[in-house]
């Protein structure tokens, strides 16, 4: 859940913790206080809370796992494994934090995002975190934890993708066909 000052920043709620809009003394909104709509915030979130209610389970365990038994997970990947890591993290960090800052800036203006990491590949965010970062951080701290749990959460976003992309091509349907068509990777 978001900080109540992140919420308040949003629009999301008042200081004192009430959703709604902010409006002065007279009952009016404030110019430049912008909303954040119920609506909007889940199609920000997409799949990504069924995504993680799948997942958390198995990140939970394997994390406990690795803290309890951490010779069992260790790869013993040395410095080979360290540098794959560190490449993986400078490849797929920058996508993840493109591609998250792209849907802030055009899910609530309604418009699809067809340019950056979404020419690459349909899902970006999930993709992004499950095939680079998970894994790259799991060879930089030498355990095969990142690589499991990116597979997790691969299958996790391969089995609620298809309610994302039935909004989307009714939302645009003749853009997001279109769009599909001229990804680059779109079995990513």
């Amino acid at each position: 859940m978001l900080p109540l000052s992140s919420m308040t920043h949003l629009g999301l709620a008042h200081a004192d913790g009430h959703r709604g809009r902010a409006k002065d003394a007279a009952g009016r909104k404030p110019p430049g206080n912008r909303e954040l709509p119920l609506a909007t915030l889940k199609t920000l979130v997409g799949s990504g809370d069924r995504i993680m209610a799948l997942a958390l389970p198995f990140i939970v365990m394997g994390v406990a796992a690795n803290i309890l038994w951490p010779m069992a997970f260790r790869l013993g990947a040395g410095d080979g494994g360290l540098v794959t890591g560190i490449v993986l993290l400078v490849i797929g960090v920058p996508l993840w934090i493109t591609s998250a800052v792209q849907l802030l800036v055009y899910v609530p203006r309604k418009k699809l995002i067809t340019s950056g990491p979404f020419r690459l590949m349909l899902h970006p965010v999930y993709t992004s975190v499950a095939l680079l970062v998970c894994p790259g951080v799991g060879l930089v701290l030498d355990t095969w934890l990142g690589p499991a749990l990116g597979a997790v959460l691969y299958v996790s976003s391969r089995i609620f993708e298809r309610t994302e992309e039935k909004s989307l091509a009714a939302d645009f349907p003749k853009e997001y066909p279109a769009y599909r068509e001229r990804v680059i990777l779109p079995w990513l």
